[in-house]
């Protein structure tokens, strides 16, 4: 018998949130929904954050995932950014804690290494090799849907489990993952 999965992918962020969903069965993947929240228009942090929530929401809500795969923020220079990004990961995360949903974090190299056999390819070589596993007839105008798509397909390959990534059943274990962030 064969099992059916279905798996959200999510690469966040404030100005353009991507995703992508793939249904699995067996080992034969099905592209569902490849689209991104575009948050440009909206000048307010707070405001960035809550439509990010309600369509992670919307989105399980619609598709009922199994699992969740999103990508974890890199490490880089400008601390604003990140603290931003990480808010945007959290309220995804929540989203999906908040359903109940699993929910795996991925650094982007081992999701470019899983896609393209190379943890440092570009976001153009990431999405031409989507394009051929999922059979997109075009690419997208922004990447950003892609990178979210990466995320569900990486995780697929790696059958569920990341290698020093963080798995979240539910809020209990992300306390119990996360007891650095626990004030007492």
């Amino acid at each position: 018998m064969k099992t059916e999965k279905i798996i959200l992918g999510i690469d966040p962020g404030t100005t353009i949130m991507g995703f992508g969903l793939i249904k699995v069965v067996g080992s034969k993947m099905e592209l569902l929904q490849l689209n991104e929240l575009n948050l440009k228009k909206y000048t307010d942090h707070y405001l960035k954050l809550k439509k990010i929530f309600e369509r992670t929401v919307e989105l399980i809500d619609n598709y009922h995932p199994d699992e969740i795969a999103i990508e974890a923020p890199f490490f880089g220079k400008n601390v604003q950014s990140m603290l931003k990004l990480g808010r945007a990961q959290g309220v995804a995360m929540a989203a999906g804690l908040s359903r109940e949903v699993p929910i795996t974090e991925y650094e982007p190299k081992k999701i470019k290494m899983a896609i393209t056999g190379n943890g440092n390819a570009s976001k153009e070589q990431v999405a031409k090799m989507l394009q051929q596993l999922v059979g997109l007839k075009e690419l997208p105008k922004n990447l950003d849907s892609t990178d979210g798509l990466a995320a569900a397909v990486c995780h697929h390959f790696n059958g569920g489990r990341a290698a020093k990534s963080k798995n979240y059943s539910g809020w209990d274990s992300f306390i119990k993952q996360n007891q650095d962030r626990v004030k007492k």
